[in-house]
């Protein structure tokens, strides 16, 4: 998945060839759009940066506020610009620019922002919400290539060499992209089975057994699905902690589903059976009561106080050992987060 680090502009070092005036004033010109594009980077990557080391993007609202402010008040200076040896076709690539990124701020990442809050709430919404990040970075990528290709224009126009270089802000967009389409990818195979597991505890919760069967089996797919997936996968710069410590997870969840979860819908299944028998027993006077009824009746309260021992230990096993894997799985994602983003300006 393409992240929203790798939209900015690439930094450009220009070299004059000759020194007439013409040309001096041609890069002076450009080096005023030079100037807003640095700013509006600088800027944006302060944000994104932001919320990449843990802040969502409700918690940097303010920042996104800050921003529009930002690109309004580059657009208006881009707007205010005069072209250059009777062309404006650079001023108004600059022009488009800006304009789309204000858009971007004041539409889609609003609709970012609400997609975040129920991001969590299904796989379906998790999917959508980073598709969402996804199509807002590509019109922001899309604006860039074409500034891009009207600079070049531009400067062929008027005797300037445009040397492309990657400085270190492009180099730590570059990286972050990179880090997070990993992460994205294997953080969406996880996703898919820790939400599953969610819906299978709760059928537990409500003693559906119809449901848990539904939901336990579902589980077991879904994390066998996701580990075929990981396998598949290269960890970024030889770093496979993120893609080890998933299938850790997916593989308890498929040890759960396949062995522990029957142990305790059997508990439910003796709770059925020992009602059954009970309520058949109380309808009889005692008097009434053969022996095979006692025996009966004893037998469903044995296999009804063993089934409950068996559910508590195994409910408590997994308690502790889910606590245990997804303790160990943000551990390890916040761990791979911090080693591989780069931080600050």
């Amino acid at each position: 998945m393409k992240n929203q680090f790798k939209h900015l502009i690439t930094a450009i070092v220009l070299v004059i060839a000759g020194t007439a005036t013409a040309q001096n004033g041609a890069l002076d010109y450009m080096n005023v759009f030079s100037t807003e594009y640095r700013s509006i980077q600088q800027d944006m990557w302060d944000y994104t940066s932001s919320v990449s080391h843990g802040k969502s993007a409700r918690k940097v609202e303010k920042r996104r506020g800050e921003l529009i402010q930002t690109s309004n008040a580059a657009l208006s200076k881009a707007k205010s610009a005069k072209g250059f040896s009777g062309s404006t076709d650079y001023r108004d690539s600059v022009v488009a620019y800006f304009t789309l990124v204000n858009l971007v701020l004041k539409e889609d990442y609003a609709k970012i922002v609400d997609m975040e809050a129920i991001a969590e709430d299904s796989y379906d919404a998790m999917e959508a919400y980073m598709t969402a990040r996804e199509k807002a970075n590509d019109k922001l990528v899309e604006a860039g290539k074409m500034v891009g290709r009207s600079q070049k224009t531009f400067a062929e126009a008027n005797n300037i060499n445009l040397i492309e270089s990657s400085d270190a802000l492009d180099q730590k967009m570059e990286i972050s992209g990179q880090v997070y389409d990993h992460y994205n990818e294997v953080y969406l195979i996880f996703f898919k089975s820790f939400k599953q597991e969610l819906y299978m505890m709760d059928a537990i919760n409500r003693k559906d057994l119809s449901a848990i069967e539904q939901n336990r089996n579902a589980l077991k797919t879904t994390a066998e699905e996701g580990l075929g997936k990981l396998d598949k996968l290269t960890g970024y710069s030889n770093d496979a902690s993120l893609i080890d410590v998933t299938k850790e997870l997916l593989k308890f969840y498929i040890t759960e589903a396949d062995k522990d979860v029957p142990k305790m819908a059997d508990y439910f299944l003796k709770t059925e059976n020992f009602n059954k028998v009970k309520a058949a027993f109380d309808q009889k006077k005692e008097r009434d009561r053969t022996k095979e009824d006692v025996d009966g009746y004893n037998k469903a309260v044995n296999e009804m106080n063993s089934g409950v021992e068996t559910y508590n230990k195994t409910n408590d096993l997994l308690n502790t050992l889910r606590t245990k894997y997804i303790d160990n799985w943000n551990r390890t994602a916040q761990k791979y987060t911090d080693k591989h983003v780069p931080k600050g300006k």
